[in-house]
């Protein structure tokens, strides 16, 4: 059999997306929903915001939280808040755009430093080596759930009184040492785009230890009013919306078997990819009850045979859509590449990562079927090695 009969034969009839969100049921939505009719209230800190404010802080075991139309808004409040004028904010190249992007937004500069050897996270080392007078905050990222070094850049605060930022926008439901992961550094950001383990739509929110700093996030988000005749300052458009916090309030009882059922998934994909060489699964954080968001694999050509862009390649015209998370790196954005004021930092580790690295279809209702062909797949293409 040829490679392309091969394809033909292996291919999904529709598309399997690499996330579906979870959604609440019908029913739920509908008749939270109706209160939104009863009562015409939209938005501005309506019924099933306020709801939904108070599930989450109970849910995530957090003090303060600022619910926002987005997760790129509450991680450009999350600077604001600090009253950064202009520096530097040390971040990492393996993450989405929006983590520089924001940084930029705020007149900031991005310093792009390299991630662990063996892992995905900032290195809280390498980012010691990058700290100047300049610098004014670190901004690291839990890249699909994993936990950073966060003792490491906790004593790096200490050490040169920097706040941290997380951007946290795939850790929600994970716990590390028993503690929500959003409850480490100075303020956590979290995503509930439609892409990600908890979904609101679009949304998300700003997790502080601070009353004040939640007073101002907001107060940021809504214009910089504080009632109907005061302006305490410049603010934007940020708030959540009703039907986004009422299907967030109908979804939050679905987290954890959502989670249940991708670890399920998440040990199918390793039984099926164990003896296969050159694919390498992340494996289990320790000390962290994780949430499963992410399959990503990273793709070692000598040992597999073939490239990762390759393997990309043949699982698309399977109908598998599998995503480079990240690539290409935000360092290497034309943007970011081409600004002189950008200290050129090397970062090998990270370019290494984002030329191997490939995430496969994970959410709770992908059909363990669809697991057991994708593994076959990935362990078949080598027997055609021509790119």
């Amino acid at each position: 059999m040829d490679l392309k009969t091969y394809i033909e034969k292996k291919r999904f009839p529709e598309a399997v997306y690499v996330t579906r969100p979870m959604m609440p049921t019908e029913t739920d939505y509908y008749s939270y929903l109706s209160t939104i009719w009863q009562t015409l209230w939209l938005t501005n800190e309506a019924y099933w915001h306020q709801k939904f404010t108070e599930a989450l802080k109970k849910y995530l075991n957090v003090p303060e939280l600022v619910l926002f139309c987005n997760g790129t808004l509450a991680l450009l409040i999350a600077l604001k808040i600090l009253d950064i004028k202009e520096g530097e904010v040390i971040t990492t190249p393996f993450t989405f755009p929006a983590t520089p992007h924001i940084i930029c937004w705020n007149g900031l500069t991005p310093v792009f430093c390299d991630i662990q050897e063996g892992g995905y996270n900032l290195d809280p080392r390498k980012v010691e080596e990058l700290i100047t007078p300049r610098t004014k905050a670190i901004m690291p990222v839990h890249v699909y759930g994993i936990p950073c070094d966060v003792d490491a850049f906790s004593a790096l605060s200490h050490k040169y009184a920097l706040p941290i930022i997380y951007d946290s926008a795939h850790t929600f439901g994970c716990k590390y040492r028993g503690h929500s992961l959003c409850s480490y550094g100075d303020l956590s950001v979290l995503s509930f785009h439609a892409t990600k383990l908890f979904t609101t739509a679009e949304g998300g929110a700003l997790i502080c230890h601070k009353p004040e700093q939640a007073k101002r996030a907001y107060y940021m988000k809504n214009f910089g009013i504080a009632d109907e005749e005061t302006v305490v300052g410049v603010g934007i458009n940020g708030k959540m919306n009703e039907l986004s916090s009422a299907f967030g309030f109908a979804s939050l009882t679905k987290v954890d078997e959502e989670i249940k059922k991708r670890k399920e998934i998440y040990k199918l994909y390793c039984e099926g990819l164990k003896d296969c060489k050159g694919i390498q699964n992340v494996a289990e954080p320790k000390d962290c009850d994780w949430n499963y968001a992410y399959f990503p694999i990273e793709v070692d050509r000598e040992k597999y045979g073939i490239t990762r862009d390759i393997l990309f390649k043949r699982l698309r015209e399977c109908n598998v859509i599998a995503r480079k998370y990240f690539y290409p790196l935000c360092n290497r954005i034309p943007y970011y590449a081409e600004r002189e004021d950008i200290p050129k930092v090397p970062t090998p580790i990270a370019e290494k990562t984002a030329e191997r690295i490939l995430c496969l279809p994970m959410y709770g209702s992908l059909p363990y079927e669809h697991v057991i062909k994708i593994c076959e797949m990935i362990k078949t293409f080598p027997e055609w090695c021509e790119e």
